[in-house]
């Protein structure tokens, strides 16, 4: 727990304290009090509206209650308690209370954030999981962003994360990477061959059928034409995983485990599953199909497993996988989707119900389209066609750092208009830009402090000169950070990441703007104002790396 929510407990805890010495409530009962950070910070650093929740109760006036709390309230961390308006209750906190944020930033560096809360359980979480069949788009791109920030925000909450990647390397898709790239293949080769209907038209496509030209030739024109197909599918899934790992690795997005699809037909693992849940009293025949009893789990209806021909649903073999999953020992599994899953939610949990009798074992975070915008209009993209534009593209186009903060910034079940001209300016508009501004700012602070004779003294423990309004409110937003990490954790919430990071590159330039930090003049002032500010270096590294951007000390 960060010094600010210690803070915020004692103080909870004092004002309850008070409300029983006033006899409001019984001394055996508890009123639940709220504290809130007023956006203005002259109006105290937290205030309480629980003289009006005690109204009711106390059957008088709310302004009159708070004046009995106050007058019972007696906690040495607090300078002074006002009252406001019809009754709220502002608390402004002693200068060396709050000071201690700063102390506790420094002592903690890089593990300034982190906390317990997380308990040690295992979560594992899937994400991208593109087919094997072309570059990776813009919505991978914003799956990849999320999950990886996802993963950090959990890990430095207290969870123990497993990152994984579901190889889709079974079924028709494969079947459809083999028959296109044969036509590219023999089309290479000078010969007049159409494409599939349902085929792959990339660049991607064509360049493997070259690599297979220059590399394979004799082993595919000794073949027949099922062992070609074959010998395509098979160089076709080699070299468009490669090229998924070394795009992810690009993006700066690594994955402890990648599972195959295919792996679960070759190890006979479908079956067991369908044995399994018949052994939990869920499946039965009907029509010479084998279904699942999903309505019994709050599905809309049940679920075929196998068909009349002997050959499993789509559903089966995700079932097998996550069967899987769950036998590792995690206590929670989360699959990041992309929105044309929504309907496919309710069966996938309905089936890890039945496997683990606990409804919320799986939690599956649903991530809307994207649509890239340039010049006010639109970018169009089709996989299909080959004219999408992927992950590599964007980053080459407006840096690693923006694309992954840009898809970071907004909630994930909300669109996101991909701005290519703001994310490409620098300038204050730009969010990026703006909150690694302010990381540079503060290193070439250091810098230049260092220069005039002035090294940052880490031992600094007196800081009895920061009391302009600018650092109180410095040192607020500050001491905000490991509850926002807990926020953004246990809520899946990366965007609340970005939210701080933004009002506390605001805080910080606002903050600049109107205190000058070196005094050569004066060392004692000076080691103060520089605490602050490696403060503020330290927590806005820290939040940046949380959703996989750099923090540079100059620009």
């Amino acid at each position: 727990m960060s010094v600010v929510e210690q803070l915020k407990e004692q103080l909870r805890e004092q004002i309850q304290q008070a409300v029983k010495q006033a006899e409001i409530i019984a001394t055996n009962e508890n009123v639940e009090v709220q504290l809130e950070k007023p956006k203005d910070g002259t109006k105290g650093d937290f205030s309480t509206n629980v003289a009006m929740q005690l109204t009711r109760i106390a059957k008088r006036n709310p302004r009159e209650i708070a004046q009995e709390i106050v007058a019972n309230f007696v906690w040495d961390a607090v300078e002074r308690v006002e009252i406001a308006g019809p009754g709220f209750i502002n608390f402004y906190l002693k200068n060396d209370t709050l000071t201690q944020v700063v102390r506790n930033i420094i002592d903690l560096d890089r593990n300034y954030g982190r906390s317990t809360i997380g308990k040690g359980q295992k979560v594992n979480i899937e994400f991208v999981s593109a087919n094997p069949t072309g570059d990776l788009h813009l919505g991978h791109a914003r799956g990849a962003a999320i999950g990886d920030s996802m993963a950090r925000i959990m890990g430095a909450a207290g969870y123990d994360v497993t990152r994984e990647y579901y190889i889709n390397d079974a079924g028709n898709q494969m079947h459809n990477l083999a028959l296109s790239l044969r036509a590219r293949y023999f089309q290479a080769q000078g010969q007049d061959m159409e494409m599939p209907q349902e085929g792959y038209h990339g660049q991607d496509i064509v360049n493997i059928a070259q690599i297979l030209k220059e590399k394979h030739q004799a082993e595919i024109e000794s073949a027949n034409e099922e062992e070609q197909l074959v010998i395509f599918r098979q160089y076709g899934l080699k070299y468009e995983l490669e090229k998924i790992r070394t795009d992810l690795e690009y993006f700066g997005v690594p994955f402890d485990i990648w599972s195959s699809e295919q792996s679960l037909y070759n190890e006979n693992r479908i079956e067991p599953a369908i044995t399994k849940l018949q052994e939990l009293g869920f499946i039965y025949e009907q029509d010479g199909a084998t279904w699942f009893r999903t309505t019994d789990l709050g599905d809309d209806k049940d679920r075929v497993l196998k068909k009349s021909d002997g050959s499993f649903t789509y559903f089966t073999p995700d079932i097998a996988y996550h069967m899987i999953k769950l036998s590792r020992g995690y206590d929670m599994l989360i699959d990041i989707w992309g929105a044309d899953h929504h309907g496919y939610i309710p069966r996938m949990k309905a089936a890890i119900q039945a496997l683990t009798g606990k409804a919320n074992m799986l939690e599956v975070p649903i991530i809307q389209m994207v649509r890239l915008v340039r010049d006010g209009e639109e970018v169009k993209m089709s996989k299909r066609r080959g004219d999408a534009v992927t992950i590599r593209d964007l980053v080459e186009m407006v840096g690693l750092d923006a694309t992954r903060y840009f898809f970071a910034m907004r909630s994930a079940d909300t669109q996101l208009d991909f701005d290519l001209g703001l994310a490409e300016s620098q300038s204050s508009d730009n969010p990026v830009f703006y909150a690694q501004y302010a990381h540079a700012r503060v290193s070439s602070i250091l810098r230049n402090a260092a220069d005039q004779g002035i090294a940052f003294d880490h031992t600094i423990s007196n800081f009895d000169t920061l009391t302009h309004q600018k650092e109180i409110n410095l040192m607020n937003k500050l001491g905000e950070f490991t509850h926002t990490v807990e926020v953004a954790a246990t809520r899946r919430e990366p965007h609340k990441i970005t939210n701080y990071i933004h009002e506390l590159a605001s805080t910080f330039h606002s903050f600049y703007n109107e205190i000058k930090v070196i005094d050569t003049t004066n060392v004692v002032y000076t080691q103060q104002k520089l605490a602050l500010v490696k403060a503020v270096q330290i927590t806005l590294h820290n939040a940046l790396d949380l959703v996989g951007v750099s923090a540079p000390e100059k620009m």
